[in-house]
Protein backbone atom coordinates (compact mmCIF):
# COMPACT_ATOMS: atom_id res chain seq x y z
CA UNK A 1 0.00 0.00 0.00
CA UNK A 2 1.53 3.00 -1.13
CA UNK A 3 0.70 5.60 2.07
CA UNK A 4 0.25 8.89 0.27
CA UNK A 5 0.58 12.22 2.52
CA UNK A 6 -2.50 15.01 2.16
CA UNK A 7 -1.27 17.83 3.54
CA UNK A 8 -4.97 19.31 3.65
CA UNK A 9 -4.51 17.55 7.09
CA UNK A 10 -2.65 20.12 8.02
CA UNK A 11 -4.28 23.03 6.84
CA UNK A 12 -1.35 24.29 5.06
CA UNK A 13 -1.76 22.91 2.01
CA UNK A 14 -5.06 23.33 0.10
CA UNK A 15 -5.14 22.11 -3.34
CA UNK A 16 -7.12 24.88 -4.38
CA UNK A 17 -6.44 28.51 -3.45
CA UNK A 18 -8.27 29.25 -0.05
CA UNK A 19 -10.90 32.46 -1.00
CA UNK A 20 -9.55 35.42 0.71
CA UNK A 21 -12.72 37.90 1.38
CA UNK A 22 -12.29 41.53 0.93
CA UNK A 23 -14.01 43.31 3.71
CA UNK A 24 -15.53 46.68 2.71
CA UNK A 25 -15.42 47.68 6.35
CA UNK A 26 -12.05 48.06 7.94
CA UNK A 27 -14.20 48.23 11.39
CA UNK A 28 -14.38 51.23 14.48
CA UNK A 29 -10.86 51.86 14.61
CA UNK A 30 -10.93 52.80 18.04
CA UNK A 31 -11.87 49.17 19.19
CA UNK A 32 -9.01 47.71 16.92
CA UNK A 33 -5.86 46.09 18.80
CA UNK A 34 -2.97 49.24 19.05
CA UNK A 35 0.91 48.58 18.79
CA UNK A 36 3.94 50.55 17.50
CA UNK A 37 4.74 48.16 14.73
CA UNK A 38 2.86 45.41 13.17
CA UNK A 39 4.84 42.95 11.62
CA UNK A 40 2.93 40.91 8.91
CA UNK A 41 4.01 37.21 8.11
CA UNK A 42 6.60 34.94 10.30
CA UNK A 43 8.67 34.05 8.54
CA UNK A 44 12.20 34.90 8.36
CA UNK A 45 12.05 38.25 7.37
CA UNK A 46 9.17 38.73 10.09
CA UNK A 47 11.24 37.49 13.16
CA UNK A 48 14.19 38.79 12.21
CA UNK A 49 12.34 42.39 11.99
CA UNK A 50 10.69 41.77 15.46
CA UNK A 51 14.22 40.95 16.38
CA UNK A 52 16.40 43.91 15.27
CA UNK A 53 12.99 45.81 16.73
CA UNK A 54 13.43 44.03 20.36
CA UNK A 55 17.34 44.75 20.14
CA UNK A 56 16.68 48.54 19.89
CA UNK A 57 14.22 48.21 23.12
CA UNK A 58 11.35 48.42 20.96
CA UNK A 59 8.91 46.02 22.69
CA UNK A 60 5.83 47.28 21.34
CA UNK A 61 4.89 44.92 18.52
CA UNK A 62 2.68 42.13 17.59
CA UNK A 63 3.55 39.40 14.65
CA UNK A 64 0.65 38.86 12.43
CA UNK A 65 0.67 34.84 10.80
CA UNK A 66 -1.10 33.15 8.47
CA UNK A 67 -0.46 29.73 9.48
CA UNK A 68 -0.41 28.13 13.17
CA UNK A 69 3.49 28.49 13.85
CA UNK A 70 6.11 30.44 12.88
CA UNK A 71 8.50 29.88 9.49
CA UNK A 72 6.92 30.49 6.55
CA UNK A 73 8.83 28.77 3.48
CA UNK A 74 10.86 27.04 6.37
CA UNK A 75 8.38 24.52 6.57
CA UNK A 76 8.93 20.56 6.93
CA UNK A 77 6.33 17.56 7.11
CA UNK A 78 6.33 13.70 8.03
CA UNK A 79 6.74 11.33 5.61
CA UNK A 80 7.11 7.75 5.32
CA UNK A 81 8.45 5.73 8.33
CA UNK A 82 11.60 3.87 9.78
CA UNK A 83 11.57 0.46 10.88
CA UNK A 84 9.89 1.03 14.22
CA UNK A 85 7.24 2.87 12.53
CA UNK A 86 8.10 6.68 13.23
CA UNK A 87 7.44 9.61 10.37
CA UNK A 88 10.55 10.98 9.01
CA UNK A 89 10.78 14.50 8.97
CA UNK A 90 11.65 16.08 5.36
CA UNK A 91 11.59 19.77 4.32
CA UNK A 92 8.93 20.85 1.81
CA UNK A 93 10.66 24.77 1.51
CA UNK A 94 13.83 26.00 2.55
CA UNK A 95 16.66 22.74 2.94
CA UNK A 96 19.78 24.36 2.58
CA UNK A 97 22.75 26.96 3.90
CA UNK A 98 24.23 27.92 0.86
CA UNK A 99 27.37 29.86 0.79
CA UNK A 100 28.71 29.02 4.31
CA UNK A 101 31.72 30.90 5.18
CA UNK A 102 35.72 31.31 4.93
CA UNK A 103 37.76 31.46 7.52
CA UNK A 104 38.41 34.61 8.30
CA UNK A 105 36.10 36.29 5.96
CA UNK A 106 32.55 36.35 6.19
CA UNK A 107 29.69 34.00 7.60
CA UNK A 108 26.34 33.61 5.82
CA UNK A 109 24.03 34.40 9.06
CA UNK A 110 22.12 31.40 8.37
CA UNK A 111 24.90 29.49 8.58
CA UNK A 112 26.39 31.04 11.95
CA UNK A 113 22.25 30.29 13.15
CA UNK A 114 22.68 26.44 12.06
CA UNK A 115 26.02 26.50 14.44
CA UNK A 116 24.39 27.97 17.03
CA UNK A 117 21.40 25.87 17.12
CA UNK A 118 22.80 22.30 15.98
CA UNK A 119 21.02 22.18 13.12
CA UNK A 120 22.08 18.40 11.45
CA UNK A 121 23.32 18.63 7.92
CA UNK A 122 24.91 17.65 5.45
CA UNK A 123 27.61 18.81 2.83
CA UNK A 124 25.80 18.29 -0.89
CA UNK A 125 28.64 16.98 -2.76
CA UNK A 126 27.82 18.14 -6.25
CA UNK A 127 30.90 15.60 -7.89
CA UNK A 128 29.01 12.48 -6.13
CA UNK A 129 26.84 12.51 -9.03
CA UNK A 130 25.51 9.61 -12.03
CA UNK A 131 24.09 10.71 -15.16
CA UNK A 132 21.57 8.71 -17.50
CA UNK A 133 18.72 8.89 -20.23
CA UNK A 134 16.48 6.87 -21.31
CA UNK A 135 18.56 3.64 -21.83
CA UNK A 136 20.12 3.78 -18.60
CA UNK A 137 23.33 5.04 -17.29
CA UNK A 138 24.98 7.31 -19.73
CA UNK A 139 28.29 8.92 -18.39
CA UNK A 140 27.72 12.87 -20.05
CA UNK A 141 29.71 14.28 -16.84
CA UNK A 142 32.25 15.72 -19.44
CA UNK A 143 29.46 17.98 -19.81
CA UNK A 144 29.34 19.38 -17.01
CA UNK A 145 33.16 20.28 -17.05
CA UNK A 146 32.60 22.20 -19.97
CA UNK A 147 29.94 24.07 -18.94
CA UNK A 148 31.64 25.13 -16.09
CA UNK A 149 34.25 26.36 -18.64
CA UNK A 150 31.39 27.92 -20.34
CA UNK A 151 30.46 29.98 -17.28
CA UNK A 152 34.14 31.23 -16.94
CA UNK A 153 33.33 33.23 -19.99
CA UNK A 154 29.78 33.95 -19.80
CA UNK A 155 30.50 35.51 -16.18
CA UNK A 156 33.39 38.02 -17.48
CA UNK A 157 30.76 39.09 -20.20
CA UNK A 158 28.15 39.96 -17.56
CA UNK A 159 30.75 41.76 -15.50
CA UNK A 160 31.47 43.83 -18.63
CA UNK A 161 27.46 44.79 -19.31
CA UNK A 162 27.27 45.49 -15.56
CA UNK A 163 30.44 47.93 -15.43
CA UNK A 164 29.83 49.26 -18.36
CA UNK A 165 25.89 49.86 -17.45
CA UNK A 166 24.55 48.07 -20.57
CA UNK A 167 21.82 46.80 -21.24
CA UNK A 168 20.91 43.22 -19.56
CA UNK A 169 19.56 40.31 -21.40
CA UNK A 170 18.06 36.94 -21.18
CA UNK A 171 20.26 34.54 -19.48
CA UNK A 172 19.59 32.38 -22.71
CA UNK A 173 21.01 35.58 -25.02
CA UNK A 174 24.06 35.28 -22.63
CA UNK A 175 25.12 31.51 -22.86
CA UNK A 176 24.68 31.95 -26.79
CA UNK A 177 26.81 35.01 -26.64
CA UNK A 178 29.83 32.85 -24.82
CA UNK A 179 29.10 30.05 -27.24
CA UNK A 180 26.95 27.73 -25.15
CA UNK A 181 23.70 26.52 -27.86
CA UNK A 182 22.49 23.05 -26.38
CA UNK A 183 20.44 23.30 -29.03
CA UNK A 184 18.92 19.72 -29.34
CA UNK A 185 21.28 18.03 -27.27
CA UNK A 186 18.97 16.57 -24.27
CA UNK A 187 22.22 15.85 -22.07
CA UNK A 188 23.43 19.16 -22.85
CA UNK A 189 19.90 20.16 -21.43
CA UNK A 190 19.94 18.32 -18.70
CA UNK A 191 23.33 19.79 -17.35
CA UNK A 192 22.22 23.28 -18.20
CA UNK A 193 19.45 22.31 -15.95
CA UNK A 194 21.55 21.61 -13.38
CA UNK A 195 23.62 23.85 -13.59
CA UNK A 196 20.86 27.08 -13.97
CA UNK A 197 16.85 25.97 -13.43
CA UNK A 198 17.87 23.79 -10.29
CA UNK A 199 19.00 27.26 -8.25
CA UNK A 200 16.85 29.91 -10.03
CA UNK A 201 13.87 28.29 -10.41
CA UNK A 202 13.31 29.01 -13.73
CA UNK A 203 14.60 28.87 -17.55
CA UNK A 204 17.47 31.02 -18.59
CA UNK A 205 14.86 32.60 -21.23
CA UNK A 206 12.81 34.12 -18.52
CA UNK A 207 16.17 35.18 -16.24
CA UNK A 208 18.08 38.08 -16.40
CA UNK A 209 21.62 37.11 -17.67
CA UNK A 210 23.43 40.06 -15.49
CA UNK A 211 21.71 40.16 -12.28
CA UNK A 212 21.52 36.15 -12.23
CA UNK A 213 25.52 36.52 -12.13
CA UNK A 214 25.76 38.96 -10.06
CA UNK A 215 23.25 36.82 -7.83
CA UNK A 216 25.28 33.78 -8.30
CA UNK A 217 28.11 35.47 -6.69
CA UNK A 218 27.32 37.29 -4.32
CA UNK A 219 26.27 34.68 -2.29
CA UNK A 220 28.83 31.77 -3.92
CA UNK A 221 31.87 33.95 -4.26
CA UNK A 222 31.50 36.06 -1.09
CA UNK A 223 30.78 33.19 1.49
CA UNK A 224 31.59 30.01 -0.29
CA UNK A 225 30.48 27.51 -2.94
CA UNK A 226 29.90 25.15 -0.62
CA UNK A 227 25.74 24.30 0.18
CA UNK A 228 25.04 22.50 3.24
CA UNK A 229 21.48 20.11 3.09
CA UNK A 230 19.79 20.22 6.53
CA UNK A 231 18.38 16.38 7.67
CA UNK A 232 17.66 17.77 11.29
CA UNK A 233 14.65 15.47 12.00
CA UNK A 234 13.79 18.29 14.16
CA UNK A 235 13.10 20.59 10.94
CA UNK A 236 14.85 23.45 9.53
CA UNK A 237 12.51 25.76 11.45
CA UNK A 238 13.92 25.04 14.77
CA UNK A 239 16.74 27.56 13.35
CA UNK A 240 14.34 30.35 13.30
CA UNK A 241 12.41 29.39 16.42
CA UNK A 242 15.94 29.48 18.24
CA UNK A 243 15.80 32.71 16.96
CA UNK A 244 12.25 34.12 18.15
CA UNK A 245 13.18 32.59 21.71
CA UNK A 246 15.72 35.36 21.88
CA UNK A 247 12.81 38.23 22.09
CA UNK A 248 9.35 36.18 22.54
CA UNK A 249 8.08 34.34 25.48
CA UNK A 250 6.64 31.26 25.52
CA UNK A 251 2.79 32.16 24.43
CA UNK A 252 3.95 35.52 23.81
CA UNK A 253 0.53 37.80 23.38
CA UNK A 254 2.60 39.41 20.67
CA UNK A 255 2.63 36.50 18.09
CA UNK A 256 -1.05 35.88 16.47
CA UNK A 257 -0.92 32.93 14.92
CA UNK A 258 -4.02 31.68 12.82
CA UNK A 259 -4.54 35.67 11.78
CA UNK A 260 -5.15 36.26 7.84
CA UNK A 261 -4.85 39.73 6.69
CA UNK A 262 -7.68 41.07 3.88
CA UNK A 263 -6.94 44.45 4.11
CA UNK A 264 -4.02 47.28 4.59
CA UNK A 265 -4.68 50.70 4.85
CA UNK A 266 -1.85 52.85 5.16
CA UNK A 267 -1.22 56.69 5.43
CA UNK A 268 1.31 58.95 6.64
CA UNK A 269 -0.10 58.52 10.01
CA UNK A 270 0.17 55.14 10.24
CA UNK A 271 -1.45 51.25 9.28
CA UNK A 272 -4.49 49.35 9.66
CA UNK A 273 -4.92 45.84 9.08
CA UNK A 274 -8.19 44.11 9.20
CA UNK A 275 -8.01 40.25 9.55
CA UNK A 276 -10.29 38.12 8.03
CA UNK A 277 -12.47 37.58 11.11
CA UNK A 278 -13.11 41.37 10.89
CA UNK A 279 -11.07 42.08 13.47
CA UNK A 280 -8.17 44.79 13.28
CA UNK A 281 -4.60 46.36 14.13
CA UNK A 282 -3.92 50.02 13.82
CA UNK A 283 0.09 50.77 14.26
CA UNK A 284 2.56 53.43 13.58
CA UNK A 285 4.48 51.09 11.36
CA UNK A 286 3.91 48.26 9.74
CA UNK A 287 6.31 45.94 7.90
CA UNK A 288 4.92 43.45 4.99
CA UNK A 289 6.34 40.41 4.62
CA UNK A 290 4.36 38.95 2.48
CA UNK A 291 5.86 36.61 -0.53
CA UNK A 292 6.17 38.42 -3.84
CA UNK A 293 3.83 35.47 -4.61
CA UNK A 294 1.03 36.96 -2.44
CA UNK A 295 1.64 40.86 -3.65
CA UNK A 296 1.39 39.88 -7.07
CA UNK A 297 -2.06 37.00 -6.47
CA UNK A 298 -4.07 40.54 -4.69
CA UNK A 299 -4.27 37.98 -1.65
CA UNK A 300 -4.67 41.51 0.48
CA UNK A 301 -6.12 44.29 -0.53
CA UNK A 302 -4.29 47.74 -0.15
CA UNK A 303 -6.11 50.92 0.68
CA UNK A 304 -5.36 53.17 -0.98
CA UNK A 305 -3.99 51.27 -4.11
CA UNK A 306 -0.02 50.74 -3.53
CA UNK A 307 1.31 53.51 -6.42
CA UNK A 308 1.88 52.90 -9.70
CA UNK A 309 5.77 52.62 -9.75
CA UNK A 310 5.17 49.67 -6.44
CA UNK A 311 2.65 47.77 -8.76
CA UNK A 312 4.85 47.53 -11.71
CA UNK A 313 7.94 47.08 -9.17
CA UNK A 314 5.89 43.32 -7.82
CA UNK A 315 4.15 42.73 -11.47
CA UNK A 316 7.51 42.52 -13.13
CA UNK A 317 9.73 40.72 -10.79
CA UNK A 318 9.35 37.24 -10.71
CA UNK A 319 8.05 34.54 -8.33
CA UNK A 320 9.65 30.72 -9.16
CA UNK A 321 7.86 27.24 -7.91
CA UNK A 322 10.55 24.49 -6.64
CA UNK A 323 9.07 21.30 -6.30
CA UNK A 324 10.06 18.24 -4.43
CA UNK A 325 8.46 14.84 -5.42
CA UNK A 326 9.47 12.35 -2.27
CA UNK A 327 9.38 8.70 -2.72
CA UNK A 328 9.97 5.69 -0.23
CA UNK A 329 10.73 2.86 -1.10
CA UNK A 330 11.33 -0.70 0.86
CA UNK A 331 14.65 -0.56 -0.48
CA UNK A 332 17.67 1.05 -2.07
CA UNK A 333 17.76 -0.07 -5.29
CA UNK A 334 19.81 2.92 -6.47
CA UNK A 335 23.97 3.53 -5.13
CA UNK A 336 23.28 4.10 -1.70
CA UNK A 337 26.41 6.28 -1.82
CA UNK A 338 25.73 8.24 -4.85
CA UNK A 339 24.10 11.43 -3.85
CA UNK A 340 22.69 13.02 -7.13
CA UNK A 341 21.18 11.49 -10.17
CA UNK A 342 20.51 13.52 -13.74
CA UNK A 343 18.18 12.42 -16.01
CA UNK A 344 18.36 13.64 -19.85
CA UNK A 345 14.29 12.99 -21.32
CA UNK A 346 14.52 12.25 -24.79
CA UNK A 347 12.02 14.58 -25.39
CA UNK A 348 11.12 17.18 -22.53
CA UNK A 349 13.38 19.54 -20.91
CA UNK A 350 13.34 19.74 -17.09
CA UNK A 351 11.56 16.49 -17.56
CA UNK A 352 12.18 14.71 -13.36
CA UNK A 353 15.45 15.57 -14.03
CA UNK A 354 17.57 15.49 -10.60
CA UNK A 355 16.80 12.86 -8.07
CA UNK A 356 18.11 12.70 -4.84
CA UNK A 357 19.52 10.24 -3.07
CA UNK A 358 18.74 10.33 1.31
CA UNK A 359 20.44 7.27 1.98
CA UNK A 360 23.89 8.29 2.21
CA UNK A 361 25.75 8.45 5.61
CA UNK A 362 25.27 12.11 6.93
CA UNK A 363 21.69 12.53 5.32
CA UNK A 364 18.39 9.62 6.87
CA UNK A 365 20.32 6.37 6.37
CA UNK A 366 18.47 3.06 5.56
CA UNK A 367 15.30 5.64 5.00
CA UNK A 368 14.92 4.38 1.17
CA UNK A 369 13.85 7.61 0.39
CA UNK A 370 14.43 9.49 -2.76
CA UNK A 371 13.21 12.87 -4.46
CA UNK A 372 12.61 14.49 -7.53
CA UNK A 373 12.99 17.95 -8.20
CA UNK A 374 10.89 20.00 -11.05
CA UNK A 375 10.49 23.28 -11.24
CA UNK A 376 8.50 26.58 -13.27
CA UNK A 377 6.00 24.89 -16.15
CA UNK A 378 6.86 20.91 -14.41
CA UNK A 379 5.86 22.05 -11.67
CA UNK A 380 2.42 24.15 -12.46
CA UNK A 381 1.91 20.81 -14.27
CA UNK A 382 2.33 17.91 -12.13
CA UNK A 383 0.08 20.71 -9.63
CA UNK A 384 -2.70 20.49 -11.66
CA UNK A 385 -2.85 16.62 -12.24
CA UNK A 386 -3.51 13.97 -9.59
CA UNK A 387 -0.92 11.96 -7.34
CA UNK A 388 -1.30 9.08 -9.09
CA UNK A 389 -0.71 10.14 -12.27
CA UNK A 390 2.67 12.12 -10.83
CA UNK A 391 3.64 8.92 -9.25
CA UNK A 392 3.40 6.96 -12.22
CA UNK A 393 5.45 9.11 -14.22
CA UNK A 394 8.20 9.62 -11.76
CA UNK A 395 8.43 5.92 -11.89
CA UNK A 396 8.25 5.27 -15.37
CA UNK A 397 12.00 7.96 -15.49
CA UNK A 398 12.95 5.30 -12.59
CA UNK A 399 12.48 2.53 -14.46
CA UNK A 400 14.30 3.92 -17.49
CA UNK A 401 17.44 4.82 -15.33
CA UNK A 402 17.51 1.65 -13.44
CA UNK A 403 16.15 -0.73 -16.57
CA UNK A 404 18.06 -4.08 -14.52
CA UNK A 405 16.35 -3.28 -11.47
CA UNK A 406 12.71 -4.59 -10.53
CA UNK A 407 11.32 -1.78 -9.32
CA UNK A 408 8.00 -1.74 -7.11
CA UNK A 409 5.82 0.80 -6.00
CA UNK A 410 6.82 2.94 -3.17
CA UNK A 411 5.15 2.67 -0.02
CA UNK A 412 5.12 6.55 0.70
CA UNK A 413 4.48 9.35 -2.28
CA UNK A 414 3.94 13.06 -1.20
CA UNK A 415 4.85 16.44 -3.01
CA UNK A 416 3.50 20.09 -2.39
CA UNK A 417 1.54 22.46 -4.70
CA UNK A 418 3.89 25.44 -3.96
CA UNK A 419 2.05 27.92 -6.58
CA UNK A 420 -1.40 27.07 -4.96
CA UNK A 421 -0.84 27.71 -1.53
CA UNK A 422 -2.47 30.92 -0.63
CA UNK A 423 0.21 32.25 2.15
CA UNK A 424 3.09 31.72 -0.21
CA UNK A 425 1.55 31.19 -3.93
CA UNK A 426 5.25 30.10 -5.22
CA UNK A 427 8.64 29.50 -3.83
CA UNK A 428 10.61 32.07 -4.37
CA UNK A 429 11.97 34.90 -6.76
CA UNK A 430 14.09 35.35 -9.34
CA UNK A 431 15.60 38.36 -11.52
CA UNK A 432 13.52 38.25 -15.09
CA UNK A 433 14.31 39.89 -18.17
CA UNK A 434 14.40 43.59 -18.31
CA UNK A 435 14.21 44.62 -14.74
CA UNK A 436 16.26 47.55 -13.47
CA UNK A 437 17.99 48.16 -10.31
CA UNK A 438 15.40 51.21 -10.13
CA UNK A 439 12.70 48.68 -10.33
CA UNK A 440 13.56 46.29 -7.92
CA UNK A 441 14.45 48.94 -5.73
CA UNK A 442 11.00 49.77 -6.03
CA UNK A 443 9.86 46.28 -4.21
CA UNK A 444 12.29 47.23 -1.20
CA UNK A 445 10.76 51.13 -0.79
CA UNK A 446 7.98 51.64 1.85
CA UNK A 447 4.63 53.68 1.03
CA UNK A 448 4.12 56.00 3.77
CA UNK A 449 4.11 54.03 6.72
CA UNK A 450 3.66 50.47 4.97
CA UNK A 451 7.50 48.86 4.61
CA UNK A 452 8.51 45.58 2.71
CA UNK A 453 10.70 42.79 3.30
CA UNK A 454 11.12 39.53 2.40
CA UNK A 455 14.22 37.39 0.22
CA UNK A 456 12.73 39.79 -3.13
CA UNK A 457 13.15 42.74 -1.87
CA UNK A 458 16.85 42.25 -1.79
CA UNK A 459 19.09 43.17 -4.09
CA UNK A 460 22.03 41.03 -3.61
CA UNK A 461 20.50 37.56 -2.23
CA UNK A 462 16.86 37.47 -3.42
CA UNK A 463 16.04 33.73 -3.83
CA UNK A 464 18.20 33.00 -0.98
CA UNK A 465 17.23 32.33 3.13
CA UNK A 466 19.79 34.54 4.10
CA UNK A 467 18.62 37.25 2.11
CA UNK A 468 14.95 37.50 3.89
CA UNK A 469 16.87 37.78 6.98
CA UNK A 470 19.03 41.08 5.93
CA UNK A 471 16.01 42.28 4.74
CA UNK A 472 13.95 41.93 7.82
CA UNK A 473 16.80 43.06 9.68
CA UNK A 474 16.98 46.65 7.59
CA UNK A 475 13.52 47.16 7.89
CA UNK A 476 13.37 46.31 11.44
CA UNK A 477 16.17 48.70 11.62
CA UNK A 478 15.09 51.57 9.75
CA UNK A 479 12.00 51.69 11.73
CA UNK A 480 13.35 51.55 15.24
CA UNK A 481 15.82 54.49 14.00
CA UNK A 482 12.95 56.02 13.48
CA UNK A 483 11.00 55.65 16.90
CA UNK A 484 14.60 55.92 18.58
CA UNK A 485 16.48 58.38 16.66
CA UNK A 486 18.92 56.20 17.40
CA UNK A 487 20.02 54.58 13.93
CA UNK A 488 22.11 51.81 14.28
CA UNK A 489 21.83 51.07 10.28
CA UNK A 490 24.60 53.29 9.58
CA UNK A 491 25.21 51.43 6.12
CA UNK A 492 22.20 52.26 4.24
CA UNK A 493 20.18 54.86 6.72
CA UNK A 494 17.25 55.05 8.63
CA UNK A 495 13.49 55.74 7.73
CA UNK A 496 12.29 56.23 4.78
CA UNK A 497 13.85 53.85 1.39
CA UNK A 498 14.01 55.79 -2.01
CA UNK A 499 11.75 54.39 -4.28
CA UNK A 500 12.03 55.19 -8.46
CA UNK A 501 10.21 58.65 -8.25
CA UNK A 502 13.13 60.34 -6.29
CA UNK A 503 15.90 58.72 -8.75
CA UNK A 504 16.32 59.78 -11.93
CA UNK A 505 17.89 58.12 -15.37
CA UNK A 506 19.31 54.77 -14.81
CA UNK A 507 21.63 54.07 -11.73
CA UNK A 508 24.98 52.24 -12.36
CA UNK A 509 25.59 49.62 -9.77
CA UNK A 510 28.50 51.32 -7.99
CA UNK A 511 25.80 54.62 -7.79
CA UNK A 512 23.37 52.05 -6.33
CA UNK A 513 25.77 50.48 -3.61
CA UNK A 514 26.92 54.19 -2.69
CA UNK A 515 23.37 54.76 -2.36
CA UNK A 516 22.62 51.92 0.05
CA UNK A 517 25.11 52.19 1.83
CA UNK A 518 26.26 48.90 0.59
CA UNK A 519 29.71 47.65 0.50
CA UNK A 520 29.59 43.99 -1.68
CA UNK A 521 30.42 44.22 -5.32
CA UNK A 522 29.87 41.41 -7.65
CA UNK A 523 32.87 39.88 -9.16
CA UNK A 524 33.73 37.76 -11.98
CA UNK A 525 36.63 36.37 -11.87
CA UNK A 526 36.12 32.70 -10.38
CA UNK A 527 38.20 32.07 -7.68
Amino acid sequence: MVRKYNLLCAGLWSLQARAVPFLESRGNASTCKRTTVAILGGGVAGITAAQALSNQSITDFLIIEFNGDIGGRMIDTNFGEDPEGNPYKVELGANWVQGLGTEGGPENPIWTFTKEYNISNEYSDYSAIMTFNETGAVDYTGILDEFEEYWTVFEQNAGYILTENLQDRSFRAGLSQAGWKPKKDMMAQAVEWWMWDWETSTTPEESGFVFGITGYNLTFYQYSEENNFVTDQRGFVTLLKGIASTFLEPNDPRLLLNSIVTNIAYSSDGVTITLDDGSCVQADYAICTFSLGVLQNDAVAFEPELPEWKQTSIATFQMGTYTKIFYQFNETFWDPETQFFLYASPTKRGYYPVWQSLTPEGFIPDSNIIFATVVGRESYRIEAQDDDTTMQEGLEVLRQMFPDKNIPDPIAFMYPRWSLVPWSYGSYSNWPVGTTLENHQNLRANVDRLYFAGEHTSTEYFGFLHGAWFEGREAGERIAGELTKDCVNVASGCGNYTNYEVLHGTTTYDEYNAFNGMSVSPFFVAE
